[in-house]
């Protein structure tokens, strides 16, 4: 099998954007992959008004687009859709990932309005306190490219969603410090669904896209791909 014919489709979490994949998406072009960083869309009533069942469409739909076999690589809450359209997938790479239930009565407790304002309250400081392992220029960019995000879809996301343990080979990237998704949730979970974990030197939940150990992280994910066989 050509190397070039194999396609992989990348997830951001809420919040963030497809331009959160950049050192992912040079990684896999040069290791011979088709990526695609997906750009979820608010609703057309607006970001209050999305759910999370419009970004699983959204999900599936860009998924079936692309030819086999295809991988999804989801951040966060990219990682619970990528978990969700599973069945699609030929492998999965769930980098810090929202867990489904069980697991996800371990989340620290939080409230979600009807919008998350994360873009009208950027702040650079809090941006900088959030990736304490990236550098200032991507602090900065990440500050002027958050993007508010839907409560709703928040909120359905943390109340537990049922999933069925993927068919497919799946590996779980987990950073060593992570306020929003504690380690140790995804460890536990990766154990109940005897999955592969790639524990890293990332300190913050967005420190294996945009920390200084991302492209090395990008690069060992990869790595794990093309040992797959289905995938070789």
């Amino acid at each position: 099998m050509h190397p070039l014919r194999r396609s992989a489709l990348l997830v951001h979490g809420a919040g963030g954007g497809a331009w959160e994949w950049r050192h992912w998406l040079s990684v896999l072009q040069v290791e011979g992959w088709q990526p695609h960083a997906l750009e979820l869309q608010p609703a057309a009533e607006g970001v209050a008004a999305t759910s999370l069942q419009d970004y699983v469409r959204q999900v599936s739909d860009a998924l079936e687009r692309m030819q086999r076999p295809r991988v999804l690589i989801g951040a966060s809450l990219g990682g619970l859709l990528a978990v969700i359209c599973a069945e699609q997938a030929d492998a999965l790479v769930l980098v810090n990932p929202l867990p489904p239930s069980p697991w996800n009565a371990a989340l620290p407790a939080q409230e979600w309005g009807g919008s998350v304002a994360w873009q009208r309250n950027a702040r650079l400081a809090s941006t900088r306190q959030a990736m304490p392992d990236g550098d200032e220029a991507s602090a900065l960019f990440a500050f002027r490219h958050w993007r508010d995000e839907s409560g709703a879809v928040m909120q359905q996301a943390t109340a537990g969603v049922e999933v069925r343990r993927p068919l497919c080979p799946a590996l779980f990237v987990v950073s060593r410090q992570d306020d929003a998704v504690p380690p140790e949730i995804i460890s536990s979970w990766s154990r109940e669904w005897q999955a592969d974990l790639m524990e890293t030197f990332a300190t913050s939940h967005v420190g294996p896209l945009l920390g200084s150990h991302a492209h090395v992280i990008a690069r060992q994910a990869v790595a794990w791909l093309n040992q797959l066989k289905g995938l070789r």
